[in-house]
């Protein structure tokens, strides 16, 4: 993959979230289906609690060092981040390479203004 979209793309093709739910209430209104595809995608978001846990046995049973498995298992995590991130940009209408450049345009932003460092959104 070259691209975040392509990504994304992949990514949605193997979405199987709301397929026992959509099944079980056929009939919801798209507007409802579409805020639980929100909702899980949100909760999913979960995730990066798994990528801290691993970070903190580094720290608490390797000492503080880095080995290639806890680097797997990181990434392995950090897969999972990236998946529901690409699904709920993607149940948004916004293309996750559009995600991509509004954050750096953002931090080179607030780079430029030097408030990299400072508090709030609109810095």
């Amino acid at each position: 993959m070259r691209t975040f979209n392509e990504y994304q793309q992949k990514a949605v093709n193997l979405s199987i979230s709301l397929d026992k739910f959509k099944k079980k209430y056929p009939d919801l209104p798209n507007e409802l289906i579409n805020l639980m595809a929100l909702t899980y995608n949100g909760l999913g978001l979960g995730e990066t609690g798994e990528v801290q846990g691993k970070i903190k046995k580094i720290i608490r049973d390797d000492g503080g060092i880095i080995t290639h498995e806890a680097r797997e298992a990181i990434k392995a995590e950090l897969g999972d981040v990236l998946w529901y991130l690409a699904s709920m940009s993607y149940n948004l209408g916004i293309p996750l390479n559009e995600v991509a450049e509004y954050n750096i345009e953002k931090l080179e932003r607030r780079h430029k203004n030097d408030t990299l460092h400072g508090s709030g959104d609109n810095r």
